[in-house]
């Protein structure tokens, strides 16, 4: 169905509603604007071999080990003789700050991605579904073209217009490398690591299914209508996530130092697929990884998430917390596997089936209407109980 027959079905408030939420992302996006205006480094300053690294890292954002570490030097290298003597050439030092400069956060970048999630949650938890609409009209609820929209604005935006910085992915990986001392503001790091989680409580991961641009550029390629049949097979959940943790966990394990005896080595550094939004593709390694990802997004669900991204492991276990999600009334579940056919995950079998720790869901309300008995909602979990206290 065409989005203009569902905006000619939901109701006067649900209008009001709609043009509200899209007044209010505009003011969360304006406000970021005003408060966080753009600014790039001083082209004042003039880096050079004869500057030592304790002169170069602040200006960077970084500590000595975080540009030692760029430079491919020992962490406990000396900070005060020049990198001259340190066997550094023009050539590498430009290479590490212009490497170091693309990871400089846009601070645009949070409102863009807090004003996404709240067009999706909105949409999932009160325009989706025309007020007093009938079961047999639910093949009108939830339109995809409004979902299409947010991930087009995403990858625009918050992807290519904004650059890589910040992201989900490196929300998490950056506390740690904090940890090993890398950065010199670690509390600051906390604090971004925790605006994505928060975000992904809020809703069943909506962060990564409505806001990461990374993220929305594998969906809008896995949404293409072709090979729907090699489309159907699912990776299962406890494969794809075991790998995933397993990456996560020798991450940490390389850049404690423990595996490798080097600190700060940093495996995603190397399969990083947002450098593509600055079309920064420092090491082959990183070519290969956007090349064979987009790739495979054409016949598997998000493949960089599912099997990589360290946001992704993280936010799954924060995901079983999480505020808003999709919940199924076992009263009228009918077992149908409708739900199941349509999720491009394990999310909706996890769920019908009642396991404890079902796979990823990325909010993407491709379940949301087909349900033929109207057994599945995006809700909140608050909400049986206030049910109960109304009554």
């Amino acid at each position: 169905m065409s989005i203009n027959f569902w905006f000619s079905q939901i109701s006067s408030k649900q209008r009001i509603l709609l043009f509200s939420t899209l007044a209010g992302m505009l003011a969360i996006i304006a406000l970021g604007i005003f408060l966080n205006p753009s600014s790039k480094l001083e082209e004042s300053i003039d880096f050079g071999i004869n500057m030592s690294i304790q002169d170069i890292a602040p200006k960077l954002g970084v500590t000595g080990k975080g540009l030692a570490r760029e430079l491919e030097l020992p962490l406990n290298v000396s900070k005060q003789k020049s990198v001259r003597m340190l066997d550094v050439t023009h050539e590498e030092l430009d290479h590490a700050i212009e490497h170091l400069l693309s990871h400089r956060d846009s601070m645009l970048k949070y409102y863009v991605y807090a004003a996404l999630v709240f067009l999706g949650l909105i949409f999932l938890l009160r325009l989706g579904r025309p007020d007093g609409s009938d079961i047999e009209n639910r093949r009108i609820w939830y339109p995809q073209t409004i979902y299409v929209i947010s991930l087009s604005f995403s990858v625009i935006v918050a992807g290519f217009i904004l650059g890589k910085s910040p992201n989900p992915m490196e929300g998490t990986v950056k506390i740690f490398k904090s940890m090993v001392g890398l950065y010199p503001d670690p509390i600051i790091k906390v604090i971004a690591f925790v605006f994505f989680i928060m975000l992904a409580v809020i809703g069943n991961k909506i962060i990564c299914g409505w806001a990461c641009p990374f993220g929305a550029l594998q969906e809008l390629i896995y949404k293409i209508p072709i090979l729907r049949k090699i489309k159907k097979r699912k990776s299962p959940f406890v494969f794809t996530n075991t790998i995933r943790a397993s990456l996560f966990i020798a991450t940490l394990l390389f850049l404690f130092g423990i595996i490798g005896g080097r600190r700060g080595f940093v495996i995603y550094h190397y399969i990083n697929p947002f450098n593509l939004f600055n079309l920064d593709f420092e090491t082959l390694s990183v070519l290969l990884t956007v090349v064979i990802v987009l790739l495979l997004s054409f016949v598997f669900y998000r493949p960089f998430c599912q099997f990589i991204c360290p946001f992704g492991f993280v936010s799954w276990i924060a995901e079983q917390f999480s505020i808003f999600h999709v919940r199924i009334d076992k009263e009228k579940c009918i077992l149908c596997g409708a739900c199941i056919e349509v999720c491009p995950l394990e999310a909706a079998e996890g769920l019908v089936n009642g396991k404890k720790i079902p796979a990823d869901c990325f909010s993407c309300a491709r379940c949301l209407n087909v349900c033929p008995t109207d057994a599945i909602k995006y809700t909140s979990i608050f909400k049986k109980s206030i049910a109960k206290r109304s009554n």
